[in-house]
């Protein structure tokens, strides 16, 4: 028995943001029924990404523009806690599962819409995907360049998780009220939001904010990265690993004014080794360091193996664990059937 066992989510989301919320909250045991269109979620196609997706949901297809298909979306609306749909703003209206309508249906039904940004505003209609989100949210930095086709979909992952946690606490107020309520998310807002709590950058300098903070080329063409800040302890462990103890009692005000000098002299200490030597001696001495690894190492990493964490989720429960790696339900698999019963 999942964290959230017994709550109905209905799904019409399709691609990545509204499919990974969804599927955050069946990790955790809600009960997912994921609405597709006809001739199934065009994202099947891709199934390296649908599957990792979509699992423990239930598929139903429905042609929502159809008076069959409407009616048995708006039935199990009427059952459902959560709705969450990603389209456009003003078309789930057109089709006639607005908000609105699905209010006046069921009272105490939180309803989720994921956009690119938002559900008003000047750019509600301006259509968009994961690079634009970004680069309106100032997200990119002045020297980007186009991504490649396996660059995490930051404002795709942040919104979704988002929605996850909204989702949560609207269902945590109508259980207790009755009354539902209206997430109105956009993936841009999102990230403005994370961009707003940080500093803007006055300069580019090649360096970290600090000694010692930033990424760190080795000599077999590698890369790691160390991540000290103003600990004092961590600044010398990194000295001391990489024979440069000459730098270690330099306080953090004085490193603040030395950043190329000190930085260089890491640099320079760091191409003297492999990544494999350089991750040896500074995890030994206590430093904060990690390689840059590509997707096939982090998967293969020893410590997202043991923790679950592709096969259970990031979220890690001991009274109630979330469900394990399942399987990923054939398009219309579960056509007829409606929502379990919240005390199976």
């Amino acid at each position: 028995m999942g964290l959230l066992d017994g709550l109905r989510v209905l799904d019409l989301t399709m691609w990545r943001p509204g499919p990974y919320a969804t599927q955050l909250l069946a990790q955790l045991g809600a009960d997912v029924i994921k609405v597709e269109p006809p001739g199934g979620e065009p994202m099947r196609m891709f199934r390296s990404h649908f599957d990792v997706l979509n699992r423990h949901k239930r598929s139903m297809v429905l042609d929502l523009k159809s008076e069959d298909g409407l009616a048995r979306c708006l039935e199990l609306a009427g059952g459902a806690e959560v709705f969450v749909e990603g389209f456009r703003p003003g078309v789930a209206d057109r089709l006639g599962v607005g908000y609105a309508a699905l209010r006046e249906l069921n009272p105490a039904l939180v309803y989720c819409s994921i956009s690119g940004y938002g559900a008003d505003g000047p750019l509600s209609d301006v259509p968009g995907h994961d690079i634009n989100y970004r680069a309106y949210a100032g997200a990119l930095p002045p020297d980007a360049v186009s991504p490649e086709a396996d660059e995490l979909p930051v404002a795709d992952m942040a919104a979704a998780t988002m929605a996850a946690f909204a989702v949560t606490a609207a269902c945590m107020k109508a259980r207790a009220t009755g009354a539902g309520d209206r997430i109105d998310l956009g993936m841009a807002d999102v990230l403005a939001h994370w961009v707003g709590t940080v500093p803007e950058a006055t300069r580019r300098s090649g360096a970290g904010p600090v000694p010692g903070y930033g990424v760190y080329p080795t000599k077999d063409g590698q890369k790691i990265t160390l991540g000290v800040v103003s600990e004092d302890r961590l600044w010398k462990a990194t000295c001391h690993a990489l024979g440069i103890g000459e730098h270690a009692d330099v306080p953090f005000v004085e490193r603040l004014g030395r950043i190329g000098e000190l930085d260089g002299a890491v640099t320079a200490a760091v191409a003297k080794l492999t990544r494999a030597e350089a991750v040896e001696l500074l995890t030994a001495a206590g430093a904060p360091v990690a390689p840059v690894l590509s997707h096939a190492e982090m998967l293969g990493l020893d410590h997202f193996r043991r923790r679950a964490v592709q096969e259970e989720g990031p979220v890690r429960t001991t009274v109630h664990p979330p469900l394990p790696e399942g399987p990923v339900a054939g398009p219309d698999e579960h056509r007829g059937q409606t929502w379990r019963s919240r005390t199976a």
